[in-house]
Formats: structure tokens, sequence, C-alpha cells
């Protein structure tokens, strides 16, 4: 395989190829309940991970991600996909454990480019303070990769996306614009500039971000991926509260904004903006920026709900790791649209 084309194989990749909303909550209802008092976390909410508890003290949390590429380097690739699934485990407010590798790759080709995205994977388990075990391969024509990941929590100190508290801040650790970046950039009209900022995101690990969250009253806590900024968000509002997002707040790669315009968007953007249609409200905004807000993310920045008393001090810790942190909405009692949009 030239890996110059890697992603070629692939006709959507990173977490744009995740099954829409509404699809995945109609499939998932016909699976039947399972009973259990130590499944803390399961399909009753749409948080990031499984979470079961194994004793009074301690948790397991379970989870797994895995896409095609959305880079040609297979390395990057790699690191990129293991970032975004070991992610999930800090949003649940745990910490890595091990890792088991999920690999589809067509056994004609060079497994050389395997191995760089395997090594690319097994980088990232490692800084993440996990052991990589083993996995499971098939045959596909398709490339892709993941990992499924074990963590553990404290059963007190989950951390759920939808236990917000009217007056909390909102925080967004990363900046967004990642799917329309990279999808644009495989049809060359992105900039080589905006294309690194993307990379440099995505290869972050956000357990730095969540390592100086932590310590502050954090009420809730969920990362951002293929549903955007704005699918993720909705999920964190439960009954009794709206969010209300100051759009002018929000950091974005900024070549993203012209991409927009030009509607240089992905399918994945415009599955978004469909599911949520009656879920949010925009109030003066441009139609790029409702394009960035819906955009997907791969391997995006942790949506962090704080105790407004907190909010200034997390926020300048936040940026020594994440320089485009910022305070990008506010809970607040119950409004029409679950979530407000203004310019």
């Amino acid at each position: 395989m030239d890996t110059r084309k890697l992603n070629t194989f692939t006709s959507c990749g990173g977490c744009i190829a995740k099954l829409p909303q509404g699809m995945l909550k109609d499939a998932v209802s016909n699976i039947p309940h399972f009973d259990n008092p130590n499944l803390l976390v399961g399909f009753g909410t749409s948080d990031d991970g499984a979470v079961y508890k194994l004793t009074d003290n301690l948790a397991m949390i379970s989870t797994l991600d895995f896409f095609p590429p959305m880079v040609n380097d297979p390395y990057l690739f790699g690191k990129i996909a293991a970032t975004n699934a070991l992610s999930d485990i800090y949003a649940m407010g745990g910490e890595v454990v091990s890792a088991l590798n999920i690999v589809c790759f067509p056994e004609e080709e060079d497994p050389a480019v395997l191995g760089e995205i395997l090594r690319g994977g097994a980088e990232k388990v490692l800084e993440a303070g996990g052991v990589l075990c083993g996995g499971h391969s098939i045959n596909d024509k398709e490339p892709k990769y993941g990992l499924s990941v074990t963590g553990i929590v404290h059963p007190d100190k989950i951390m759920y996306n939808n236990r917000c508290k009217i007056g909390d801040r909102i925080l967004l650790t990363k900046p967004l614009g990642v799917g329309m970046v990279t999808t644009s950039y495989k049809a060359g009209e992105a900039t080589e500039e905006s294309y690194r900022q993307a990379l440099s995101s995505m290869q972050r690990l956000n357990k730095y971000a969540f390592e100086a969250a932590k310590l502050y009253r954090l009420h809730s806590c969920t990362d951002v991926t293929g549903f955007g900024f704005l699918g993720h968000l909705n999920e964190m509002v439960a009954p009794g509260y709206s969010i209300h997002v100051d759009a002018g707040e929000v950091p974005y790669i900024r070549e993203a904004e012209r991409l927009a315009a030009e509607y240089l968007i992905t399918g994945g953007g415009v599955k978004n903006r469909t599911f949520l249609q009656n879920k949010v409200s925009f109030q003066g905004l441009s139609m790029p920026m409702e394009e960035i807000l819906f955009d997907p993310q791969t391997s995006g920045g942790l949506l962090l709900s704080v105790h407004p008393d907190d909010a200034g001090a997390l926020l300048e810790a936040l940026r020594g790791q994440e320089p485009s942190c910022c305070m990008v909405g506010e809970v607040i009692p119950r409004e029409e649209s679950h979530i407000i949009v203004t310019a």
C-alpha cells in the first residue's frame, strides 16, 4: 500500500465515519435491559464508557473506538486513533489500565504499513500509562484501527456527562474544525498550516487536561468527537436546565471558517445538524460558525461543566496544557431549546 494514499481507501475517515445519533438511539432501544446493581453506567445514558463496580472503592471503565484513516501517514493514524479511544477513559473520570488493538487491514498489502499503525497506537497507550495486551485483526479492504480500553475509577468519582448544575460554566479544551480541515486537505482545499494544527490537536491526550480539571469542583465531563460540539453538548443537557453558548468564545482552527463559507463541509456535519435541528436555537450566528459547531471532531477536546467559582482558576490551569482552551458557555434554567447559541 502506498502510504501517501492511505486515506484514499476510505470514503470518510476518523469520527466522521460514525453512524448518525438518531439511528444509534433507535438501535440501542432494542437491546434487552440488564438488571445488575453493579452496572453503574450502561445503555441508560449517552456516556462515553460503561462502568462496572468491582468493590466499594473500585470500578472498571470499559470503552472501545475505531475508525478508518483520516490521514495518510500510518504512524500518525495509529497515534490519533489511539488518542481518540483513550479519551473516553478521561471523559469518565478514570485512568487508563490496559488496551487491546482492533485492526482491519487488507491482507494483500504491505505489513510494514500495519506495523507503523500499531507502533503509533502503542506509543500513545504507553504515554497514557497503560499496557497494550494484544488484540484482534481481520482482513478488510478498508483499513480501520482503534482500541478497546479498560480503565479504573472510584465509584464516587465517576464523571457522568449529564450532571451539570445551574450556574456551571462550560469549558472546551481543544479547538474545533478538525473534520472540515482534514477532509478538505484530502481534496487539496486546506492549507498545510491548518492541517498541521489539526494533526497536533488530534494527537494530544486528554489525560493532561483532565488531571488539571479534577482538582476543581467538576460536575460533568464528556469529549467532543463525531457528533460535533453541539451534539456532545446536547448529551450534557438533562431535564431542568439548558446550556447557553457564547459562540464568540468558541476556539476553532481559523481556516475552518473559510472552508465552511465555501461549503467544504462534511456529511457527518450535515447529519449532526439534522439530528439537532429541534434542540438548538441560534441567535445572530453566521452560517460558517454554525457549521463549525456541527463539525464532527476526531480526538477532540473535553467539555467540562465546572462550579462558577472555580471556572476562572480552572481555565488558567488548563491553558498550561491546552492554550486554545476557552470558557464557552453557562448552564441556565430550562428554556424551550436544549442549547441556545448567541453570536
